[in-house]
């Protein structure tokens, strides 16, 4: 499948005079808005900064970076040149976007203010996850496939929406980063492109089952609630292998796949790569 992609043009402010071509701003495809993913090239020999992120090179110049839930409405990327001493900051103005609000009531009460002997445990898992997605998987093919187009993990009912605002049982949560897809538990979920599994735990305390799936390039999906985890760390899946099985498992109130994606520390809307739900 393929996506359709915008165009997006820069405003340019030059802190030298550029005259080297590698230092050039690059031409970007992708989501302006976000949640949304960019793909662009440079020159194999240049750095880009992107929100502080040093952002990885693919050996033919190709990169990809994420627009965060709240991306402000102007961001800066950076392209340079080692050698040239040369340095252009592209400015990019970022489309606003309306996020729902909702109310979840019957939340266990434990896990909507967890007691206190359940706080060490939430730590670690908590570096267990940052540790996994902190890794950098060069792959290129992985890569390319999500370029191309994902899949969806699971098909059915979509319960729940990237950026939207949760109170449980009355109380505010973080935003929802990812999309609920509604099925019995046991329901098959399949990897929505290829990748490297970086996390595979079957209990977390707020997730329950919990895989992350490396796309390579600071890129992975994660998939939360799982009422079975039939990959381990360090698998390398294809599109369609199977990851595990829809359940309702942590903070969850019925069964359904959560499906997340990240960019380093950035969360990316997955709806925005997949085409419409069958």
């Amino acid at each position: 499948m393929k996506l359709a992609f915008s165009v997006i043009l820069f405003f340019v402010t030059y802190p030298m005079v550029a005259t080297a071509e590698e230092a050039a701003c690059p031409q970007l495809e992708g989501n302006l808005q976000p949640g949304g993913l960019l793909w662009g090239t440079v020159a194999p020999t240049a750095a880009i900064v992107f929100e502080g992120i040093d952002v990885p090179i693919l050996p033919d110049g190709s990169f990809v970076l994420g627009l965060g839930r709240d991306a402000p409405s102007s961001v800066t990327l950076t392209v340079s040149v080692e050698t040239d001493g040369v340095s252009i900051s592209c400015d990019l103005d970022i489309a606003k976007r309306e996020y729902r609000i909702s109310r979840v009531e019957g939340v266990p009460q434990r896990t909507v203010t967890p007691p206190e002997e359940q706080l060490e445990r939430i730590r670690k898992e908590r570096q267990l996850v940052r540790a996994a997605k902190a890794q950098v998987i060069e792959n290129q093919t992985f890569l390319r496939a999500v370029q191309a187009g994902l899949a969806w993990p699971a098909e059915g009912r979509i319960s729940g929406v990237y950026g939207s605002q949760r109170f449980y049982n009355g109380k505010p949560g973080n935003p929802h980063y990812g999309v609920d897809i509604a099925r019995p538990t046991g329901t098959p979920v399949l990897a929505p492109g290829p990748g490297v599994v970086t996390l595979a735990e079957p209990d977390l305390f707020y997730s329950g089952g919990t895989v992350i799936l490396d796309h390579g390039y600071g890129l992975s999906s994660s998939f939360l609630h799982m009422s079975r985890v039939d990959v381990s760390v360090g698998d390398e899946l294809r599109t369609g292998d199977p990851l595990g099985a829809i359940g309702a498992t942590g903070r969850a109130t019925g069964p359904h796949l959560d499906w997340r994606m990240s960019w380093f520390n950035q969360r990316i809307d997955p709806q925005l790569l997949v085409p419409p739900m069958p």
